[in-house]
């Protein structure tokens, strides 16, 4: 019972997943403050770091799977946007695996943006209150984009409140093109 009050204590956020409510563990960082570091799994299976990325400009995308018709869609519309910008690094976060991650990038020619996994240690989860603790998808990631500068603070988030839509692109790409200026 106590292991119940204190997940429930530790959820702060809430989403919708087709009209259902689900929580998030976690509180959501905020514009302004730094996106704590975490560790990731690249595609190769090598581990890999926020913190790894230098260039002045990161766009953090939290996506459910990349197996999705919605969070391909968005990978796809990301990876072409930053592509046509100098010094932005774009990485999209899920829970799967890098073998799934590889393939989809191959397929989709994803060149832009770096897949991610955090499968192994969940620290982009917890770190971020990203993780879906009810529902069907429960252990995912919900749907979120961050904008950070060169020193990781956030200079403009979103977490989408319907899971299954897409982010608002225009602002996303806004934020990143101000802080290019």
């Amino acid at each position: 019972m106590n292991k119940k009050k204190n997940q429930a204590e530790a959820v702060k956020e809430t989403v919708t997943l087709k009209g259902m409510e689900v929580l998030l563990k976690g509180e959501m960082p905020e514009v302004g403050e730094l996106l704590p570091d975490f560790t990731v799994v690249r595609r190769d299976f090598k581990e890999a770091s926020l913190y790894d990325i230098e260039l002045p400009v990161k766009v953090v995308l939290s996506v459910p799977s990349l197996e999705t018709s919605t969070c391909a869609m968005e990978t796809r519309k990301f990876n072409e946007q930053l592509g046509k910008l100098k010094n932005v690094a774009g990485m999209v976060v899920s829970k799967d695996l890098p073998f799934a991650q590889k393939r989809f990038c191959e397929v989709e020619g994803i060149e832009n943006v770096m897949a991610v996994s955090d499968y192994r240690y969940g620290d982009f989860g917890s770190e971020s209150g990203m993780e879906m603790v009810n529902g069907p998808l429960k252990g995912l990631l919900a749907r979120a984009v961050f904008v950070l500068d060169t020193d990781n603070r956030i200079h403009y988030s979103e977490l989408v409140s319907e899971v299954s839509n897409e982010p608002d692109y225009e602002a996303a790409l806004n934020a990143v093109k101000a802080l290019l200026k």
